[in-house]
Order: C-alpha cells, then sequence, then structure tokens
C-alpha cells in the first residue's frame, strides 16, 4: 500500500505487502518524460527507462519503506542516464532578457491556440538547450513539482546549489525565448 501527496510516493512502513508494479507503474510516463528531456531522443529514453525499471526491481527488496518511492525511482533513472555518459560537461552562461508577448489576449480564438502550440514547441527547444545541470533541475521542479530538498537529495547536491540552478536556468530560458522575441512573465 503506498499513498501519494503531491507528487510523492511513500510506502506506509507497516505494509511490505506494496508490489513493485504497484508502485512504478504510475511513475512510467513521468519517469520517460524526464528521460525524454535528459537524453533528447525517444528511443534512447525508452531504453533508459527500460535499464532503470530492471535496476530498480532487482534493488526493490532494499527499498526502504516509508521512504520517497518516487524520488528513488526519478534518482535511478538519472543514475542510470550518467552512468551511460563517459563525460557530462555543464556549461554555464547568462543571457540578457527581453522581447515582446506574442499571445493574443483571447485564448480561445483559433489564432491564439496555435500561437500557445508553436509557444510550447519553442519553449521545449529552448529547454532542451540548456545545460543537462539546469535542465534537469528545471524539470524536476517545475513539470514534478518535486521540492528543492527532494530534488537536492536525488541529485546529490546542496538545497541553494538546486535553488540556484533553477534560477539560472530559468534566467538563461528568458533570455533565450527572448532571442525569439517572446517574453514569459516569471
Amino acid at each position: 500500500m503506498f499513498w501519494k501527496v503531491k507528487g510523492e510516493c511513500r510506502v506506509l512502513s507497516g505494509d511490505r505487502g506494496a508490489s513493485f508494479e504497484e508502485l512504478a507503474t504510475p511513475l512510467l510516463r513521468p519517469l520517460y518524460n524526464f528521460a525524454r528531456w535528459l537524453t533528447r531522443d525517444t528511443h534512447e529514453a525508452e531504453d533508459l527507462v527500460q535499464e532503470a525499471f530492471a535496476r530498480a526491481l532487482k534493488g526493490f527488496s532494499g527499498f526502504q519503506p516509508g521512504t520517497n518511492f518516487r524520488a528513488w525511482m526519478f534518482r535511478i533513472v538519472r543514475n542510470t542516464f550518467l552512468s551511460s555518459r563517459s563525460n557530462v560537461a555543464i556549461h554555464l552562461s547568462v543571457e540578457e532578457e527581453g522581447g515582446e508577448d506574442l499571445l493574443p489576449p483571447d485564448p480561445h480564438t483559433p489564432e491564439s491556440i496555435l500561437m500557445k502550440a508553436g509557444l510550447q514547441q519553442r519553449i521545449q527547444a529552448a529547454i532542451e538547450r540548456l545545460p543537462l545541470a539546469y535542465r534537469e533541475a528545471l524539470l524536476l521542479c517545475d513539470v514534478e513539482e518535486m521540492r528543492y530538498q527532494e530534488i537536492a537529495a536525488l541529485i546529490g547536491v546542496p538545497v541553494g546549489t538546486v535553488m540556484s540552478r533553477i534560477s539560472r536556468a530559468r534566467k538563461l530560458l528568458r533570455g533565450m525565448l527572448a532571442e525569439d522575441g517572446l517574453r514569459i512573465e516569471s
């Protein structure tokens, strides 16, 4: 048995009866999305999640009830990704803000729907251009809704570093979108 609080799965300490399948299956889509952002390739993401699930299943007997299963699974995906890379380089750069807001005021017109879809594609492309450390912190926070403490534990850095990476990622993202003539309110 497990319970979920704002995206967090915890195995109840008294219940060792929860199967790996019951806990892991609901996380398949979020883990795949995270893997897709890390790898930037659909097939590689599928392989990454498959390998991570195999590792997690193998190590499930060592999982501690009462701890965060979701964070444990994300950590396995991340570690599997990092171990598949011999050298992960992190480049820091900061861009200027600016640009115009291109969305029309009425969000329900066909034009605004098309523009919004185009905006989403441009945002995704900009996120893909972020350095890996920034991209993963931003996605874990803003997409997967993990708390700073969870992200810090998952990637093995202090909470302050997580906060800094998220801040820098957002600033870089705003800069990249400004180059495209877009402005995102934070």
